[in-house]
């Protein structure tokens, strides 16, 4: 199945730092624009973030600006998302996926235009 996987999720504590990386599976990643949803238990999924592909415009939810840096590497193919000062409400399963355009937009946080979603990787923020 093409999709993206998600990885370097984890237990943390709250103020704590996780780095999670994605990569597609069985598909190259080329400069498509990556967005960074994540759900909650008994929530809808709502989007964190999203990197154009050339790096150079960057989109992030009000709840994690200053605190989420979203970064790729076209050359390795990979999309990242640094997740600093953490807190038990950024407890979520993270997941990445891709845009048909290079560019994000003012869509950038609707689910529906995304492709190849990933199982997504938990993010647990627990003292």
């Amino acid at each position: 199945q093409v999709q993206f996987v998600e990885s370097g999720g984890g237990l943390v504590q709250p103020g704590g730092s996780l780095r999670l990386s994605c990569v597609g599976s069985k598909f190259t990643l080329n400069f498509e624009a990556v967005g960074w949803f994540r759900q909650a238990p008994g929530k809808e999924r709502e989007a964190v973030s999203c990197i154009s592909g050339s790096a150079a415009i960057t989109y992030y939810a009000e709840s994690v600006k200053g605190r989420f840096t979203i970064d790729r590497d076209n050359y390795k193919k990979e999309v990242y998302l640094d997740l600093n000062s953490l807190k038990p409400e950024d407890t979520a399963v993270y997941s990445c996926a891709a845009l048909r355009s290079s560019d994000c937009g003012s869509r950038w946080s609707v689910r529906d235009d995304y492709s190849y979603w990933g199982q997504g990787t938990q993010v647990t923020v627990s003292a």
